[in-house]
């Protein structure tokens, strides 16, 4: 069976067409702030081409087993390997990539044991360069803003998408705007924009007032915007789907599970799916479920008070503060996604998302905090019987563990729920927690602790 050639963008330049989510308007070009001129819903990309296609399901998965070795530039992106299921650019020189995605998937035995399920798998995607799984998506849609002249990139963020846009930014010789809202800031994270060369401007206003100001920019001046709206981002995050099964060897799981907040990645990955089951390339969809901090439960509430049809934004209040989101963008696209996998949607508290993420760690992983919703929340899938006790799970971890290091140094000096309405509730973290001793300098106090840890 003959290969595709490894280095060539493989479906011509006009591959792709926008698709509206609502009224199903089909068009070739989109308007800054990718939303419809009919209807004002959000935009998708869709490839009609692909019905065209001359080559395989086998012949895809060899020729992308067969870039793992090369050493071209775009090859070495674990997103731009899949680049025949993504929007082709003209020249393969022109991508903007830091090596992302090629993240690890790693065996969770012991969180397997805790949540009731004979095998766990988490899906890493903390380990992209700057430590989200928006890097995947970054690494396309910065792309495209560069490919069609623009020189200034911008998003509205407290977290990893202002880290990530700003390094590929940097990377593809572009100057970057990041809009934040003033307090509940995560430093570690916003840091890295500042590091990468950011214009950061801190707002009076909430993430929500954040993105409608940015929603307004960027109809006036000539900056590209970069939140999860933008469709090339979700492109690009589709491919951890892609890179998953390939992990399994194209079998895929019983149950993905992801957090959700603004609920581009749950998108994305749905998206993946639908789409690789039409090429042939997997038999069956896993279910794609997801889970919400209680304290930013807007797709929850949507799917329980206005069963999916309409949203229902809440003042989103959790210290995850990746999931900090009370009015998502993509809410439809996610709604759209269970229905077509059948999967579930579920909220969990604070202290179980803080003792999810203890767990996580205690396997030599570690998360940032929205990540091990994941986690809490299969355990409560398991309960409900959702999730069978012979099913096989792979969790989403959206973001390393130093994204967010007040969380971790608060909750293991038992300083995380001090003074709050959840102080009550935290007997059982005490057992995980792993605070620092102080001692006097001699072998005796240093072998007592030594000895009483090794009774724990």
């Amino acid at each position: 069976m003959a290969s595709l050639s490894s280095s060539k963008a493989d479906v011509s330049q006009s591959n792709f067409r926008f698709r509206c989510i609502g009224c199903g308007d089909l068009s070739d070009a989109a308007s800054q702030d990718f939303r419809c001129g009919r209807c004002r819903d959000l935009l998708e990309i869709t490839y009609p081409a692909w019905k065209e296609l001359s080559y395989s399901a086998e012949q895809l998965k060899s020729t992308w087993k067969d870039r793992r070795v090369s050493q071209e530039a775009i090859d070495l992106s674990g997103v731009w390997r899949f680049r025949e299921l993504l929007p082709a650019i003209a020249d393969k020189r022109l991508a903007i990539t830091l090596r992302e995605g090629n993240t690890p998937l790693y065996d969770l035995p012991r969180c397997a044991r805790t949540a009731g399920v004979p095998r766990l798998f988490a899906k890493h995607q903390g380990m992209n360069p700057t430590g989200s799984f928006k890097d995947a998506g970054m690494t396309v849609a910065a792309t495209f803003a560069r490919n069609a002249g623009f020189s200034w990139v911008a998003c509205a963020s407290t977290r990893n998408t202002s880290a990530s846009m700003a390094a590929y930014a940097a990377r593809g010789g572009m100057r970057s705007l990041v809009l934040v809202p003033e307090g509940k800031i995560s430093w570690s994270k916003l840091s890295q924009a500042l590091d990468y060369g950011a214009v950061t401007c801190q707002l009076r206003t909430d993430f929500d007032g954040c993105l409608r100001l940015l929603q307004e920019l960027v109809l006036r001046a000539p900056v590209y915007q970069l939140n999860s709206i933008n469709p090339f981002r979700l492109e690009g995050q589709k491919t951890l789907a892609l890179e998953l099964l390939e992990q399994l060897d194209w079998q895929p799981p019983d149950h993905i599970i992801v957090p959700g907040g603004n609920l581009g990645n749950s998108s994305a990955i749905g998206k993946a799916l639908l789409e690789i089951r039409e090429l042939g390339l997997i038999e069956r969809l896993p279910k794609l479920s997801v889970i919400q901090a209680e304290g930013a439960n807007a797709l929850v509430r949507t799917l329980r008070e206005a069963s999916g049809k309409k949203l229902v934004p809440v003042q989103a209040d959790t210290r995850a503060t990746a999931i900090r989101i009370g009015n998502p963008a993509s809410w439809k696209k996610a709604v759209r996604v269970l229905e077509a996998t059948g999967g579930a949607c579920e909220q969990v508290s604070e202290v179980e998302m803080a003792q999810a993420k203890a767990e996580i760690g205690a396997e030599g992983i570690g998360c940032e905090p929205a990540s091990a919703v994941t986690l809490a929340g299969l355990k409560k899938l398991v309960k409900q019987g959702f999730v069978k006790p012979d099913e096989s799970v792979v969790l989403v971890l959206t973001g390393n563990l130093l994204k967010d290091p007040d969380f971790t140094i608060d909750f293991h000096r038992g300083e995380l729920f001090k003074e709050t309405n959840n102080a009550g509730q935290t007997a059982a973290l005490a057992k995980l927690q792993r605070p620092p001793v102080v001692l006097d300098a001699t072998l005796d106090a240093v072998t007592r602790v030594l000895n009483e840890a090794e009774k724990s």
